[in-house]
């Protein structure tokens, strides 16, 4: 699946949400194909932002998210490298908010490339999520308080409306 922005919005500053129907998610796991870069034309600060939404509310807000950011992954700065993925519990606790209030704690490293098919699997359970990015057998990311508890709704591709985003081989467990 191709995820694309509205027109006139493929530079824009909003996120893209494909909320799968018939989806009711609590606790399991989440696996997906993504290839994630930034799209022509888009700020040089634009990193490609790509990911998955789970346990998303009415209305596609508020939900869960872990998102990749491929640009980053081989930076050559060590702290940029470090913000390769990231976890926000959309609207209240943006990238932004968790980043000041807890430098590094949702935040992690992995070895990503623009543009190139990466496998992630997300496991909920309860409050705690673990992305695993490529088959690892160690989690890259561990989040110990999803900030939305213990809730449940639907699934959803996400991405930034300035990143070229693909979606392939998702499955549910």
């Amino acid at each position: 699946m191709h995820l694309l922005p509205l027109p006139g919005h493929e530079t824009g500053d909003g996120s893209m949400l494909a909320i799968l129907k018939g989806t009711d998610f609590k606790d399991g796991a989440i696996e997906v194909d993504v290839a994630g870069a930034p799209r022509p034309g888009a700020d040089p600060g634009m990193k490609g932002f790509i990911g998955i939404a789970f346990r998303v509310q009415p209305q596609g807000s508020p939900f869960e998210l872990i998102y990749l950011r491929p640009s980053n992954g081989r930076a050559p700065e060590q702290l940029t490298r470090n913000h390769s993925v990231q976890y926000v519990s959309d609207p209240d606790f943006t990238w932004e908010r968790l980043r000041k209030e807890t430098p590094g704690k949702y935040e992690s490293y992995v070895d990503l490339e623009p543009g190139a098919w990466t496998r992630i699997r997300i496991e909920v359970s309860g409050t705690t999520a673990r992305l695993y990015v490529n088959g690892a057998s160690q989690p890259c990311l561990i989040v110990n308080d999803l900030k939305r508890g213990e809730s449940h709704g639907p699934i959803a591709l996400w991405a930034h409306e300035t990143t070229e985003a693909y979606f392939s081989d998702l499955t549910i467990h």
